[in-house]
């Protein structure tokens, strides 16, 4: 009895030695966005470190630079780096638009047909980014932009 609870608590040890988070296992840097509508940023990878920053905008994209248990190492759009804890993050891809206003058109073609346009800071989920184009979706209006007219996405980023 005393042997396989034993086995039982090895097993269970070697299981959670071995069980790595999906996030943890990804190639740095990756993109991710904020889960909460309150998240803070900290000066190291943990609670007793103090919060430098408190973020209030769900959907925010943000750079993962750096994993560290349950803690990942972000950098944000104004180039601003912290520790998150990793729940208050998640891997729907977000950008936001920057610069100047930018045309959402129907097509990924600058010639394209316009059918909205978003002002510097407009927060929008991303697909089906492919030669330097990705659908952006803002609550439902949809449309392509330039890849390079986004913080959240790599110019060269090719995905289907």
């Amino acid at each position: 009895m005393v042997r396989l609870i034993f086995r039982a608590g090895l097993v269970l040890l070697v299981a959670l030695g071995f069980a790595v988070p999906a996030q943890a296992q990804r190639k740095l840097p990756y993109w991710a966005s904020i889960a909460a509508g309150e998240a803070r940023m900290r000066t190291g990878p943990g609670r007793e470190f103090p919060a430098s920053w408190l973020y209030q905008r769900v959907d925010l994209p943000v750079r993962v630079i750096a994993v560290y248990n349950n803690w990942r190492k972000i950098e944000d759009p104004e180039g601003v780096r912290g520790w998150m804890q990793a729940n208050l993050l998640r891997e729907t891809r977000t950008a936001l638009i920057i610069g100047e206003v930018r045309a959402l058109r129907d097509k990924p073609e600058p010639s394209a047909q316009i059918i909205w346009r978003a002002e510097p800071g407009v927060i929008g989920r991303i697909s089906d980014c492919l030669r330097g184009w990705c659908k952006f979706d803002v609550r439902g209006r949809m449309g392509f932009v330039e890849a390079s007219s986004l913080w959240g996405v790599d110019a060269a980023e090719q995905r289907r």
